[in-house]
């Protein structure tokens, strides 16, 4: 009989990303894809009753399926399957079933056999390889969270010139030092610079669209915008943060302007906020 992982017990952990994932296989070079595979050709793995497989992934999972009741498991974090025998096993221990492992780019699959523990050498965690990776194409193109990182990165190691944009209050500065497009997603490269000898302590950083000019405060207009991506998740600094926000492409027109707004927590509560005109948006630069 056919299991599928679900939430109790891995319970159908599909997400919609994997409808959107990208074929290019950046994460790790993944092999390119081959039309078919065999059983017995698949990567095989040695599983002992009592002890746990981790399987870890490079990207967030998305799906898991166990071809067997020999196997039971669960999503302890997001890129870590957890594996083991389940009641069944003792039914057929040598052919333990087939675990497949879905990323947002990439499929595995292994072929899991019985192993005694009392060799005291089973294997308790192994990591996915490029090589046992079959790339997986969809027509609509999005990133992985691994193909993000390295754009990320790549950005952070570019030399920073005059900012695009810097506002400054209470001794803090927000700097907009270049916004970025690569295809349907937008990067924006930021500073946070503290002049104070206080540290900051992060509460939120909010980003939204907003009325250029407020007539009248029932008239504002806010809508919030949320990154999908961000390289780094910092509820502090003492003098310097350097970020990168990535959002899906957006538009907004000249009567409005995104703002970016820094709030520290209670009791100092310093406040800083930078509004970007679309201009800047428009002026992006690509890589």
């Amino acid at each position: 009989m056919k299991t599928l992982i679900n939430m109790k017990a891995f319970k159908y952990l599909v997400s919609p990303m994997i409808l959107l994932a990208l074929a290019l296989p950046v994460v790790c070079l993944a092999q390119t894809a081959t039309p078919e595979k065999y059983v017995m050709e698949l990567p095989q793995l040695n599983i002992s009753d009592g002890v746990s497989l981790h399987i870890i992934s490079p990207e967030p999972i998305q799906f898991v399926d166990l071809s067997t009741d020999n196997l039971i498991g669960d999503l302890p974090a997001e890129n870590i399957a957890r594996v083991k025998t389940g009641k069944a096993g003792a039914a057929n221990k040598d052919d333990l079933g087939i675990i497949t492992v879905v990323g947002q780019s990439f499929m595995a699959q292994y072929k899991v056999n019985y192993k005694n523990s009392e060799t005291h050498n089973t294997i308790t965690q192994i990591q996915i390889q490029p090589e046992d990776m079959q790339p997986l194409e969809y027509p609509k193109i999005a990133f992985s969270n691994q193909e993000l990182y390295n754009f990320s990165m790549d950005i952070l190691k570019k030399k920073t010139k005059a900012p695009l944009r810097e506002v400054n209050d209470f001794k803090l500065s927000i700097q907009l030092n270049n916004v970025y497009v690569i295809s349907d997603y937008i990067f924006l490269d930021i500073s946070f610079i503290n002049d104070s000898n206080l540290s900051y302590n992060i509460d939120g950083l909010k980003f939204s669209i907003e009325d250029k000019k407020i007539y009248k405060a029932t008239n504002n207009q806010s809508l919030e915008l949320k990154p999908e991506y961000q390289l780094y998740r910092q509820s502090q600094f003492k003098k310097n943060f350097h970020n990168i926000y990535v959002f899906k492409k957006f538009t907004y027109p000249n009567s409005k302007v995104m703002v970016i707004r820094l709030i520290e927590e209670p009791i100092s509560g310093r406040t800083v906020e930078m509004k970007i005109k679309y201009s800047d948006i428009l002026k992006a630069d690509t890589f």
